[in-house]
């Protein structure tokens, strides 16, 4: 393999809208379509690597409109630079469209699944090695108690562990009523409750967790609770509730990893390549290890090419204990191809031989034409 061979010859992208079974709904809104973008960067030795772009209006504001915007604005200027400097290049489209932080995701997951691929090595690999084998929760979104009840018998039935269930955003009494609900049908289950921010006070965070010890629940972490700027209710409700804080909204770099830490708001960081991209995903995961706290990895309403990339990198790293990697069981007819392995919880990217190993159907159908 010579320099040439990775440069980058082209990137282009386009959207796709991929239809939910139901609604994935959280304490900020909810979302029936998945309106995401789909990029691939050529390298001028012809191998092609895959990126994904899942705006999530209901969690950060971003909209497949200004993801758009960003990556026409950026894609030209990775023509003629080399997919090895991907974390150059990273640090340079982060000072370029910072806000779109999916369109960097997309371009940097292109980048490295091109020079991994390129390379022959799988990106578990390339991340570390440490492993091939997650085992994921499964989320129930926010509803009605009876649609929890179901949802959750099924899920039991599968062979999950961990229920990640959506919470805030609703009266008190209507979140007891469906882990009421959630607790009688899977009652071996543990519960990951995920308020987005969304339970507006410290009190109400911890009414909430009194209230489920009450009826039988057992909470195994307690994700994003207060918003993201309110790292001192934060901290009240990790330093009161008998189970782990989790921080997403609140980190989004390694820099928002000191202040959660210096804070003690949180003693787990939900890893997400949307809100960092990749390699700010990976020093991300330095800081957090280097202040002591855990580890989480989870997404957007992702298809199983982001998740793919996600996949490999927890399991390349290594050391995540809890892991959320379930959307595109949300997903009707998805549009990827990927190697990725699932079966119910457990994930595998053991048969991944080379990069992130997902490509758009589309890229598979041409290629066999």
């Amino acid at each position: 393999m010579t320099t040439h061979a990775t440069r980058v010859a082209s990137v282009r992208s386009w959207p796709v809208d991929i239809a939910l079974r139901e609604p994935f709904g959280i304490s900020g809104g909810a979302l029936s379509v998945a309106r995401n973008l789909l990029v691939e960067v050529v390298l001028a030795s012809g191998t092609s690597g895959y990126g994904e772009a899942a705006p999530f209006p209901a969690f950060n504001g971003e909209t497949r409109e200004q993801t758009e915007a960003a990556l026409a604005a950026v894609a030209g200027t990775l023509v003629g630079r080399s997919a090895s400097d991907w974390r150059e290049l990273a640090v340079e489209l982060d000072a370029s469209v910072h806000a779109a932080a999916s369109a960097r995701a997309a371009l940097e997951m292109a980048l490295v699944d091109a020079l991994a691929r390129e390379r022959g090595v799988s990106l578990a690999a390339l991340f570390g090695g440490a492993g091939t084998e997650l085992v994921t929760d499964i989320t129930i979104t926010t509803g009605t108690a009876a649609a929890a009840r179901e949802a959750a018998g099924r899920i039991a039935r599968e062979g999950y562990a961990t229920i990640k269930l959506k919470v805030g955003g609703a009266p008190l009494g209507d979140d007891v009523g469906r882990v009421r609900a959630v607790v009688e049908a899977a009652p071996g289950c543990g519960l990951l409750l995920d308020a987005n921010g969304g339970m507006g006070t410290a009190d109400a965070a911890l009414t909430l967790l009194a209230e489920i010890e009450r009826v039988g629940g057992r909470v195994v972490l307690f994700e994003q609770p207060l918003g993201g700027d309110d790292l001192a209710g934060m901290a009240v409700v990790a330093s009161r509730a008998r189970c782990p804080v989790a921080a997403d909204e609140s980190v989004a770099s390694a820099d928002d990893v000191a202040r959660v830490a210096a804070a003690r708001a949180a003693s787990v960081v939900n890893v997400k390549l949307m809100k960092s991209g990749v390699a700010g995903a990976l020093d991300i995961v330095a800081a957090t290890r280097a202040h002591g706290l855990g580890l989480m990895i989870g997404g957007m309403v992702e298809s199983s090419l982001a998740m793919s990339v996600s996949a490999c990198l927890a399991a390349g790293v290594g050391g995540f204990s809890f892991v959320d990697l379930d959307t595109p069981l949300w997903m009707v007819d998805e549009p990827i191809v990927s190697t990725m392995a699932r079966v119910g919880p457990r994930l595998s990217v053991a048969s991944v031989t080379a990069g992130h190993g997902a490509r758009p159907r589309s890229a598979v159908t041409d290629r066999s034409a």
